[in-house]
């Protein structure tokens, strides 16, 4: 099942179970995907492009909710935080600290980099390969660590 079916799917089962919460993020969801669809002008998004959309959403939230947080609305954090964890049940599972330090070791190996000036070239490399599935963060964090 495609993952925007998926989404839709689930959003009539939030409503029959009046999961409010739940279909007001679900619902956020789909009119991102749809606001993506116009603006790219065709039909349907591709698996990657709807993947990117819900990183994008999760990535907005972590922000809303740091920002919350330094802004001493506890409350409101808590639902950011709440609406992420319903977002990344969509997305692919993340690689582990462990994966993700072997698959940077590999590409700094294959491209025989050893310097920081190299960063770039590794880290389009690392997410090239793991689209979807690695935070852009802490594949910079884990690449700097290796090239430093």
């Amino acid at each position: 099942m495609r993952l925007v079916e998926r989404l839709s799917a689930d959003v009539k089962t939030a409503m029959k179970a009046k999961d409010a919460p739940r279909l007001g993020v679900l619902r956020m969801v789909l009119a991102a995907i749809q606001n993506v669809q116009i603006d790219k002008g065709k039909e349907p998004l591709t698996e990657q492009e709807v993947v990117a959309v819900l990183q994008r959403a999760v990535k907005q939230r972590r922000e809303s909710s740091e920002m919350f947080r330094q802004g001493n609305r506890p409350e409101l954090a808590v639902k950011e935080e709440t609406e992420i964890t319903v977002i990344e049940t969509y997305l692919p599972q993340q690689l582990d600290d462990a994966e993700l330090r072997a698959t940077v070791d590999a590409v700094i190996q294959e491209l025989g980099v050893s310097e920081a000036k190299d960063f770039g070239r590794v880290m389009k490399e690392v997410m090239a390969r793991h689209a979807g599935r690695v935070d852009g963060k802490r594949a910079q964090t884990v690449i700097r660590e290796r090239l430093a």
